[in-house]
């Protein structure tokens, strides 16, 4: 989908780009165009190395409060992920990080949604059950300062408690809705009511870890040989936050079964993983669902996306609002 917030450069201009931040330069081989935010190209450096060059939005492109900095988020997490036991959670290497643009390796295998026809249905278990094992291996990641929300200071978007630091990025999303006239279907005053009374279930979390919170199957990559399938590597990092680890599912049930008989939660709780389905935890699921829902509809403004697409969205917050209803 091309969004409005894509920064677009020719192939000399990310030569250029490059060249005067890292001293290496590039060869352009292709746009990859599935990303929905930034740019990202295929490309050769001077090296021999192959790589993915991802560009953030122009600096007067208008985005939502919590994008603020992302790109530094990933470029974080990339950092703090190479830190841990070799192979723990496979993700690219970080090769470059500059002002306004990243390079990354680029993995073996195939996106997941790209994948998901051919998979038998014993394959596709299997890699739920790493799947779960690798998130429960990323949620052993914990914030360096002790807050929870978004890394990125320009978001202004943390607190040293979750509740606080959680109706802090629905509100900030909420008035994002307003600036873009975003039709939410539902008042503003009643999110803010059912965010309010779920207070005492955010209560609950009480260590910020790390939520990528974009697992869908697009950015996971599997190798899904029948002899050894496997999971080569989580890409795009840059909206993960501290805070909850149940908030992942959210993200994660695009892709299956979250639930606790599930391969994915087997996986999960196999690598030592601890996330239980009592009813304050559902509340919580139900709360993360509302937060991302409200996401999906508000980001077709600055992005432009219309049409269809900005019909599915309406029609997955307004299910999201009334299965936090429920939950109540």
């Amino acid at each position: 989908m091309q969004s409005l917030t894509k920064r677009r450069l020719s192939a000399a201009g990310l030569d250029a780009l490059l060249r005067e931040a890292t001293g290496t330069g590039c060869r352009l081989e292709s746009e990859l165009t599935d990303g929905w935010f930034n740019a990202a190209y295929l490309v050769r450096l001077d090296d021999g190395r192959a790589a993915v060059v991802k560009l953030a939005p122009p600096a007067e492109a208008p985005v939502l409060r919590y994008e603020r900095g992302i790109m530094g988020t990933e470029a974080m997490v990339y950092r703090r992920l190479a830190g841990l036991a070799d192979g723990a959670v496979p993700a690219p290497e970080l090769l470059h990080r500059g002002t306004g643009f990243l390079a990354v390796s680029v993995l073996e295998g195939t996106p997941w949604d790209k994948a998901a026809e051919r998979l038998p249905a014993a394959t596709e278990a299997a890699l739920r059950r790493e799947l779960g094992a690798v998130t429960a291996r990323l949620h052993t990641l914990t914030s360096e300062d002790g807050r929870f929300g978004y890394p990125a200071p320009e978001a202004e978007l943390s607190a040293a408690d979750w509740r606080t630091a959680f109706t802090a990025m629905v509100d900030a999303v909420l008035e994002d809705a307003v600036r873009w006239g975003s039709d939410l279907g539902v008042p503003a005053a009643g999110i803010r009511d059912l965010v309010a009374e779920g207070g005492q279930a955010l209560d609950e979390v009480t260590e910020p870890r790390l939520v990528h919170f974009d697992l869908w199957p697009g950015n996971i990559f599997v190798d899904d040989r029948a002899d050894a399938p496997r999971i080569t590597g989580l890409i795009d990092h840059e909206r993960a936050f501290w805070g909850d680890p149940a908030a992942e599912l959210v993200s994660l049930e695009f892709g299956g079964d979250i639930g606790p008989d599930s391969d994915l939660m087997a996986g999960y709780r196999a690598a030592g993983g601890r996330l239980d389905h009592s009813p304050a935890v559902r509340r919580r699921l139900a709360l993360y669902g509302l937060y991302l829902g409200l996401i999906l509809v508000v980001e077709c403004g600055p992005r432009g996306y219309q049409g269809d697409h900005a019909d599915w969205t309406r029609r997955h917050l307004t299910e999201r609002v009334a299965a936090l209803r429920a939950s109540g």
